[in-house]
């Protein structure tokens, strides 16, 4: 299967996809830009952010909560401000915020990132009830991810640099347990990126560098692959009436000008359908 166009955007760090009600959200982490896509009528939204910003995901409050590179923020879309709920790793000004995802307890996973890609100084935190703590989760260079299975008992942690996915057990009171090794990569398939489970336990994973999405079930072993015209994919999300059009974000960094000019659509928003439908994102408890 190859994903087709969907949004031209040229993103230069294009993540986070997410369907929250009927309408795709995604960011340009190093644009500094949030975007809503509604595709009942084509509306294409966006809101400039103040810092670098990764990911959003519903709240409860009927709001959305933003990862900027400072830490979570509650965000308006009707006034388009942001207020800190809490900050993150003050003491580290080269990190930032990457990638998230919600339990059904509202719990949000979240992981930052050295934004030089160098140091080892990206932890996985967790915000429950507006209180940010720091899980048992080694720190790495690139955290990615981490997705969580669809029952919340499992989290899964990339390691990018590593090319690794462990799984993690998830306790009732939202604590992350020891990692036990998922899924390991060769240079071959580029470096896995974003992560996200569908209704079934299956894994989706962007491969920046390789050209392709690809689906495994809960024991590891692939069962789709998805082939696209640029190199840097960085994550799926499931979305659409019945949750089985996938849509998958793009990046043109660390693209020489020649790799630019043989991906011109390199940054942009794709699509492709899926037999397994996704899972609706339960809004956050904070």
């Amino acid at each position: 299967m190859r994903a087709e166009p969907l949004l031209s955007i040229g993103a230069e760090l294009g993540e986070g996809p997410i369907w929250i009600d009927d309408a795709l959200w995604f960011v340009d982490i190093k644009g500094r830009r949030l975007y809503r896509h509604t595709p009942a009528n084509g509306a294409l939204d966006q809101w400039d952010a103040p810092e670098y910003i990764g990911w959003v995901v519903p709240s409860v409050h009927g709001d959305l909560i933003a990862g900027l590179q400072s830490g979570p923020h509650r965000f308006s879309p009707e006034t388009g401000a942001f207020a800190q709920i809490a900050e993150i790793d003050a003491h580290l000004p080269a990190n930032r915020l990457n990638d998230a995802a919600v339990d059904p307890a509202g719990r949000i996973f979240f992981g930052t990132m050295d934004n030089d890609e160098r140091a080892a100084s990206g932890r996985v935190y967790r915000l429950d009830a507006g209180t940010v703590s720091a899980t048992a989760i080694n720190p790495v260079v690139i955290t990615n991810g981490p997705a969580i299975a669809p029952d919340g008992t499992r989290l899964y942690h990339v390691d990018t640099l590593a090319r690794t996915i462990t799984m993690h057990a998830i306790d009732a009171a939202g604590d992350v347990g020891a990692a036990a090794p998922f899924l390991a990569f060769t240079g071959d398939e580029g470096h896995p990126d974003g992560v996200i489970c569908d209704s079934a336990g299956g894994v989706w994973v962007a491969f920046y560098g390789g050209w392709a999405a690809r689906r495994y079930d809960a024991d590891g072993r692939q069962t789709d692959e998805v082939r696209f015209p640029v190199s840097n994919i960085t994550k799926i999300a499931l979305g659409g009436a019945d949750l089985r059009t996938a849509y998958a974000t793009t990046a043109r960094q660390g693209l020489s000008a020649e790799a630019l000019d043989d991906q011109p659509l390199a940054g942009d928003v794709f699509t492709f359908p899926v037999t397994i439908a996704g899972t609706t994102i339960p809004p956050a408890n904070s």
